[in-house]
């Protein structure tokens, strides 16, 4: 299956064929074998190999869904790339998607870490990329911002408290 994705604001096309082990996988016309392990809810396990020159890495990532605008967030050594799939219906900006979803924003925590810092209490209001909740994990914070305006409604942690990957941490309406 071929797919066109945008990759941390870069345009990228992606061919996903499954094999009997594992996954050839061409990004931009490179190609590499990856063997995927799920691991927990949100977590992956890969060994990726070259094709070419038999290179292999060994790689965990977790991926967490965004708050309903289709994409994924996806750690990688603590590192956040945001990943959407382009629907051919032309570039749209991650804030604009955000914008125009409808329904409360359910921020959930990434992967399992620590909220080490509130920055908004329920009744709140706030405006679109506005840090609300800093959560530490693999010894990085991570900052979780919202995706458009409106009130904290429902905050569900404290400060200090641990949490797993997918954990509901508030909710914007």
């Amino acid at each position: 299956m071929k797919f066109q994705f945008e990759i941390a604001d870069c345009g990228r096309t992606v061919e996903v064929q499954r094999q009997a082990q594992g996954y050839r996988v061409v990004v931009d016309g490179r190609t590499r074998l990856v063997d995927a392990v799920r691991v927990g809810a949100q977590g992956w396990s890969l060994i990726v190999r070259d094709a070419v020159t038999d290179e292999a890495l060994s790689v965990e990532a977790t991926v967490a869904p965004q708050n309903g605008n289709g994409s994924v967030d996806v750690y990688i050594d603590g590192h956040r790339i945001t990943v959407a799939q382009r629907t051919g219906l032309g570039r749209r900006t991650r804030a604009a998607e955000g914008a125009e979803g409808a329904g409360p924003q359910r921020v959930l925590a990434p992967m399992p870490g620590k909220v080490v810092r509130l920055l908004v209490g329920a009744g709140d209001e706030v405006q679109p990329r506005q840090g609300l909740v800093v959560v530490e994990a693999m010894k990085m914070e991570n900052e979780l911002r919202a995706a458009r305006a409106g009130r904290v409604k429902d905050v569900f942690v404290q400060e200090g408290q641990s949490v797993e990957a997918g954990t509901a941490l508030l909710v914007v309406e």
